[in-house]
C-alpha cells in the first residue's frame, strides 16, 4: 500500500500558490485494507475514504470505463493491481495529472511540469472527450488561472469542439452546469469562461442566450464595443473588479438577453429591451434551476437597469417605486448588489471602464433616507391596510424630495 498526494494540492505548489486541500490516491490496496486501518468509507461510484485522524480524502487507484452518455456514463475498476500512472491517465488536464509520493518525489508521466512552466492548459489523453462536464471544468480552470497567464492548448480547444460536435453536452444536467457556472463567475477573470466556451463552439450548446448577443450591434454613441457579446463580457470584467458576489454576477450576465431579439429594422437601437431581457433570464433561471435569490435579482437588474442609469433625473415618486421593486426595504444587500450589477453594465463599455458612477452612492443616499422615516409618526388609529402604507409613501417620498434637493444644492457647490 502507497499514498500519494494528487491533483490540485501538487499542481498548487508548483504554482506557488497555498493548496486549498489534500487529495491522495491510494496504490496496492482494497476497501477491506483501509477499512481495518481505521480508514472511513464515503464513495458512492468508487471507493473513496476518509483518513481518521486528518479527515482527508484518499481515493484508491482507479481505471475507468465508458458505457453510457454522459459525465456519470463510466464503470470503475480499482483492482490492487492498478498503477499510479493508470490513475492518472485518466484525469482531465496534464497540470491535474502530477503525482507527489511520500518523499517529496514528483511522479510526472504526463508532462504535467511542462506545461505548467509553459502556462497551458493542455488535455492528458483522448479520454477527456468522454466527460462533457470537463469542457466546464476547463473554462473554469481557464478563467481561474488567466491572472497567471495561462491559455487553452489549441489542441484541447479542438477536441472541445469534437465534444459539441458529438451530443455529450445535451447529458449535463443543469444543477452540475449552473454549480461550474458559479464557480466560473467567482473568479477574477469570469468572462475568460465565456470566451473558451465560444471558441470551442460550446456556448451554444450550453448558454444559447448568452451566445446570441455576439454579432448584436449596439449604439457606438452609447458602446463604443458595438457588440453586445463583448459588451456582455466587459460586464462580467468589471463585476469581478467590484468584488460582488456570485448572485450579482449572474444577474450581470444575464441583463440583456433581450437585446438578441431586437427587430433587425430597428437596430442597433434596442427599444424595450429590459422586458424581453427579463423574460429570457426568467426561462433561463427555470432551465438551470437557479436559487430564488439569484433569480430575483437577475429579473430585477434586467427590467431596471436602465432605469437606474437615469437616476438623476427621476422623480422622488419614482425612486420610491424601485426601492419598493427591487425589495430594498426588506433587506438594504438587495439594493447593494443590484446597484453594483448596474454599475457593472455602466462600466463595462469601451471608454468607461474607470469613469466614476455616481448614481450607486445617489440613490443609497436616497435609500437611506427614505428608510429613516419612522412609522409611529403616522397615527394608527386614523390609517391601517393600504391607507398607513400611502402615509408611509407620503412620508419616505418627502424625505427622498429632501435628499435629492440636498444633493443638488452640494453638487452646486462642487
Amino acid at each position: 500500500m502507497r499514498t500519494y498526494l494528487v491533483g490540485g494540492a501538487v499542481r498548487d505548489k508548483l504554482l506557488g500558490l497555498a493548496p486549498k486541500e489534500n487529495d491522495w490516491v491510494v496504490v496496492g490496496a482494497n476497501p477491506e485494507e483501509m477499512l481495518a486501518q481505521g480508514y472511513k468509507a464515503v464513495g458512492k461510484d468508487f471507493p473513496v475514504f476518509l483518513h481518521p485522524k486528518t479527515n482527508e480524502e484518499y481515493a484508491l487507484a482507479r481505471t475507468e470505463r465508458k458505457i453510457a452518455k454522459g459525465y456519470g456514463g463510466f464503470s470503475f475498476y480499482t483492482g490492487k493491481e492498478v498503477t499510479l500512472e493508470e490513475d492518472l491517465s485518466r484525469r482531465d488536464l496534464t497540470i491535474n495529472a502530477i503525482a507527489q509520493d511520500e518523499n517529496g518525489k514528483l511522479i510526472d508521466p504526463y508532462k504535467g511540469q511542462r506545461d505548467i512552466k509553459a502556462k497551458i492548459l493542455r488535455h492528458v489523453s483522448p479520454a477527456f472527450a468522454e466527460d462533457p462536464l470537463r469542457v466546464l471544468r476547463l473554462a473554469r480552470f481557464a478563467a481561474h488561472f488567466k491572472k497567471l497567464g495561462f491559455s487553452v492548448a489549441e489542441e484541447t480547444i479542438e477536441l472541445v469542439k469534437h465534444i459539441a460536435q458529438s451530443g455529450e453536452l445535451e447529458a449535463l444536467v443543469a444543477e452540475r452546469v449552473f454549480k461550474e457556472l458559479c464557480k466560473a463567475l467567482n473568479t477574477e477573470h469570469p468572462e475568460t469562461f465565456i470566451e473558451v466556451l465560444r471558441e470551442g463552439q460550446s456556448l451554444k450548446i450550453l448558454f444559447p442566450e448568452i451566445d446570441a448577443l455576439f454579432g448584436v450591434p449596439q449604439r457606438p454613441e452609447h458602446h463604443p464595443e458595438i457588440d453586445t457579446g463583448i459588451h456582455i463580457l466587459m460586464c462580467l470584467q468589471q463585476s469581478a473588479l467590484l468584488k460582488t458576489n456570485t448572485a450579482t454576477r449572474f444577474a450581470v450576465l444575464c441583463h440583456d438577453f433581450g437585446k438578441a431579439t431586437t427587430d433587425k429594422a430597428l437596430l442597433p437601437k434596442h427599444i424595450g429591451h429590459e422586458v424581453r431581457s427579463k423574460k429570457i433570464a426568467n426561462s433561463f433561471c427555470e432551465r438551470l434551476k437557479v436559487p430564488n435569490e439569484f433569480t430575483r435579482l437577475t429579473l430585477n437588474v434586467a427590467e431596471h437597469h436602465l432605469l437606474t442609469h437615469q437616476a438623476l433625473e427621476l422623480k422622488a415618486s419614482t425612486v420610491l417605486k424601485l426601492f419598493k421593486k427591487v425589495s430594498a426595504f426588506q433587506q438594504k444587500e438587495n439594493l447593494t448588489n443590484f446597484l453594483l450589477a448596474c454599475e457593472a453594465d455602466a462600466r463595462g463599455r469601451t471608454g468607461f471602464e474607470n469613469r466614476d458612477y455616481p448614481n450607486g452612492s445617489y440613490l443609497l443616499s436616497l435609500f437611506d433616507a427614505a428608510q429613516a422615516v419612522d412609522s409611529s409618526e403616522i397615527d394608527a388609529e386614523k390609517y391601517s391596510g393600504v391607507a398607513f402604507g400611502q402615509q408611509l409613501d407620503e412620508l419616505r417620498i418627502k424625505k427622498i424630495k429632501q435628499a435629492q434637493q440636498n444633493f443638488r444644492e452640494q453638487y452646486e457647490k462642487t
